[in-house]
């Protein structure tokens, strides 16, 4: 059966088409549910979605009478999205993220499709006291069933999914989702980079490679000072020292992946304990600054793996599959 996989996101969208379990065609678009909250319209996200599958037939040379499933999975399930699916609460599993799946028809597809819905943590009644315990998913919660499948994971486990929000995912010992925390990693490293006083003082904003010394430095000046003030140290170290844009951009990488780490140590909203299975994916750089981060520190004393590329290749979409698969969608 050829199957295509919609990946919807705040601001991309990516079709996949898979034919016996292999990517055949592929297409993406700088399109996501950003746009119906901004508009409060469903018009541009259909228009975008619909383009975006007929680029990905395109690429695989289908029509689109030779695709047997659709299946949808990411922010296209959430209230600016294309069908709302309530987030599943934790612990939860395959099988349970299956019975969710609703079957709607929506108008960027001429039969119906499938929708995977995402996964919230199990806290009632939220206020003040209890507000931190809080967090959802819509879309790592396929990209974790996948890496689970592929990596054979079958102890406790947290996965690292760094992005514009950094998701660290809690897996169980019966492979289930636990539950998850959040930070806004990337965002704040794009808006310190580019929109603050310290953008004259990157050049190129981001680190390209890793610098070890001043990684560790930066993690350290944040946990020992706090994340404002290790941020303006970039400025200082610009304008009173010798090192360079990449060992200041490594700096900041540091200060702020260490303050994602200070989260997993301490935030309620997962229980992660030293001795814990710790998979990083994510870019190379990303992926290398944090495995540098936790080597030597002992509550990241379990195993780590650290992902290659092909590792996390078309993951919400192997995922959505996997799920599918559960729910006896496909055989």
């Amino acid at each position: 059966m050829n199957i295509l996989t919609i990946d919807t996101g705040t601001t991309n969208s990516r079709v996949t088409v898979w034919k016996d379990g292999d990517v055949v065609g592929q297409a993406a678009r700088q399109v996501g549910v950003r746009d119906t909250a901004i508009t409060g319209s469903k018009a541009k996200l259909e228009e975008g979605v619909r383009e975006t599958i007929a680029d990905a037939l395109a690429d695989a040379g289908l029509e689109r009478g030779d695709i047997g499933r659709v299946l949808a999975s990411g922010m296209i399930t959430s209230n600016v999205g294309l069908c709302e699916i309530p987030h599943v609460p934790a612990a939860a599993g395959l099988a349970d993220l299956a019975g969710a799946m609703r079957e709607s028809l929506t108008n960027v597809w001429h039969e119906p499709i499938w929708f995977v819905p995402g996964v919230r943590n199990a806290v009632d009644h939220i206020g003040l006291h209890n507000c931190e315990a809080m967090d959802m998913m819509r879309g790592e919660e396929v990209e974790s069933f996948a890496l689970v499948e592929r990596l054979g994971i079958a102890e406790p486990t947290v996965i690292v999914l760094p992005g514009s929000h950094s998701k660290f995912v809690s897996i169980d010992g019966k492979q289930r989702i636990e539950g998850c925390v959040t930070t806004l990693a990337g965002e704040l490293l794009h808006v310190i980079s580019h929109d603050t006083i310290l953008a004259g003082s990157l050049k190129e904003g981001f680190a390209k490679e890793i610098d070890t010394d001043m990684l560790l430095a930066g993690a350290n000046s944040s946990k020992r000072i706090g994340l404002g003030r290790a941020c303006f140290s970039v400025r200082i170290l610009d304008q009173f020292a010798v090192y360079d844009a990449n060992a200041r951009a490594n700096f900041l990488l540091g200060a702020v992946l260490g303050s994602d780490l200070l989260t997993l140590k301490n935030s309620s909203a997962i229980r992660m304990s030293p001795g814990t299975r710790f998979v990083i994916s994510g870019k190379r750089i990303l992926r290398e600054a944090i495995a540098r981060l936790v080597q030597g520190d002992d509550f990241f004393s379990g195993t780590v793996t650290v992902l290659d590329d092909d590792d996390q290749r078309d993951l919400a979409g192997y995922g959505a599959i996997a799920v599918a698969r559960q729910r006896g969608l496909i055989d």
